[in-house]
């Protein structure tokens, strides 16, 4: 097997192995770890459509990151992907308008990012053994809404790291905030911030990058790392449900080896998407990647014109997982796009600190040919929400229903028939008040109420990771400006 190497998109220092990418989080010069080469799937698709989730995950994984020995590497899937997800499948596939619903949100914070966060602690602490790394790891998160909690979830009580949370404090729904604010564990640590998502993962990026409080850190006995999606080790793991789905369609005789798939993904920091991206690189035939926006459209811009532009209102929506205008992982792609050039990449993202926008060559946009784009506006989301329920009595949240919209736009502009799968990235109990408005009934109850509400709507039971809100305690309470937040950095680290 190929030595798959790890190096920042912004300079052509040395690489390093898959390990130490996933310890570090960000590059030194603030770049993300790109692989240096993309490896092809070693297993035949026929051959995978026989294994589960866990099978499926230890074959897609071994290829990115190969410094881990199998025993290391099935020990974090065994560990990850067990009794706490709902259903055996791990990721079930369920048919609906005209499409195939990869349900992502099984896992115990009932969002997509359970797929990679249950499985990142683990790879951070055999990657810290393997470092020979003795300090204590300091999990540093801005959250949209769904990558905090389920973080913390992952990392809660984990010997040798701590893990401290950002989000906008008037931008995440009262179930994702509910659920944050009543997280559990000695190590955690939950601030709500004045201002947007960007304002918390700017300051994030900037705290990452202060070199004298990374110095006085490490003297103290700490070291920073990201759980973010700009951490690899989160953006490996997601490879892998994409192409389960794929096996699974072949398992089921709905296509033959070889035929083309395509993926809808609702996308905001553009790390999901980015690792259906990577899986058709690596071998997965892949007709088109379909990237949804909601009403902060600036990817959907972006594919349509070559021009990345964040100058622009922010819009709060019933997506706020998706209410992002720097869009992280969108790097990656630039510098895959750029023919891996750290110095072109380098020259754009300075643009966006400076000017707030980049453009990029006619060269570089042909290599956006996998990609589609598409948006939908909030009542095009509710709609979506209405006609998948009234067509099929199936619910799905807001961010679903924004890829529900766009695959339907999208398939009647091109009459496309490939079978398409639509990444379902979090539960509609997480965005209740949103879906019950869209279905038209009483959306003003207290959230547990609705919950129990949306429960008889949809015809299945209230989720347990929402259950276990009614009588949490909250353990959490702290809101600060942007400008405070290495503030409370240093008071978590009590330096």
């Amino acid at each position: 097997m190929k030595e798959i190497l790890y190096k920042s998109t912004r300079s052509d220092g040395a690489p390093i192995l898959a390990s130490r990418a996933i310890l570090m989080g960000l590059a030194e010069d603030g770049g993300l770890f790109v692989p240096t080469q993309i490896p092809a799937l070693d297993r035949s698709l026929s051959d995978l459509a026989k294994m589960d989730y866990r099978g499926v995950a230890y074959e897609v994984m071994k290829l990115m990151l190969t410094d881990f020995t199998e025993e290391e590497l099935k020990g974090c899937i065994a560990n990850a992907y067990g009794s706490n997800f709902d259903t055996e499948s791990i990721v079930p596939l369920h048919r609906a308008d005209g499409a195939y619903f990869l349900e992502l949100f099984h896992g115990p914070t009932i969002a997509f990012k359970d797929m990679a966060l249950q499985i990142l602690p683990h790879l951070m602490t055999t990657s810290a053994k393997k470092n020979h790394e003795d300090k204590e790891i300091v999990i540093l998160t801005a959250t949209s809404g769904d990558t905090g909690k389920a973080a913390m979830a992952g990392f809660a009580d984990v010997e040798g790291t701590r893990i401290m949370v950002f989000y906008p404090k008037d931008g995440v729904s009262s179930i994702q905030e509910r659920q944050m604010l009543t997280q559990k564990g000695g190590n955690t640590r939950v601030v709500g911030i004045r201002g947007n998502f960007d304002d918390a993962q700017n300051a994030v990026k900037e705290i990452f990058g202060d070199s004298a409080l990374r110095a006085e850190m490490a003297q103290k006995g700490f070291a920073f790392s990201s759980a973010n999606s700009i951490n690899i080790g989160r953006l490996v793991p997601q490879i892998v449900y994409y192409v389960f789905a794929y096996t699974r369609l072949l398992k089921e005789g709905v296509i033959s080896d070889g035929d083309k798939v395509n993926f809808v993904v609702p996308t905001g920091n553009f790390g999901n998407i980015l690792a259906a991206y990577y899986a058709a690189k690596m071998g997965l035939p892949v007709g088109k990647l379909v990237c949804a926006s909601n009403s902060n459209k600036v990817l959907y811009d972006f594919f349509t014109t070559g021009t990345y532009d964040k100058n622009r209102e922010f819009i709060l929506t019933s997506s706020p997982s998706m209410d992002i205008l720097i869009s992280s992982n969108l790097e990656r792609l630039i510098y895959h796009i750029s023919g891996n050039s750290a110095e072109k990449t380098a020259a754009l993202m300075q643009d966006l600190r400076e000017k707030g926008a980049y453009a990029i060559t006619e060269e570089m946009r042909g290599g956006l040919d996998l990609f589609a784009g598409g948006y939908a506006t909030e009542e095009e989301t509710a709609g979506a929400i209405r006609r998948v329920y009234e067509k099929d009595s199936y619910v799905i949240d807001p961010h679903t229903a924004v890829a529900a919209d766009v695959y339907d736009k999208y398939r009647a502009q091109t009459g496309d028939g490939t079978p398409a799968v639509i990444a379902s990235t979090a539960s509609p109990f997480k965005f209740e008040n949103s879906v019950m408005q869209a279905l038209g009934e009483p959306s003003d109850l207290p959230d547990l109420e609705l919950a129990d509400r949306l429960s008889e709507k949809a015809g299945v039971p209230v989720p347990e990771a929402v259950n276990v809100l009614r009588t949490a305690p909250v353990r959490h309470n702290i809101v600060c400006d942007r400008d405070k937040m290495k503030d409370e950095v240093r008071r978590f680290l009590g330096i």
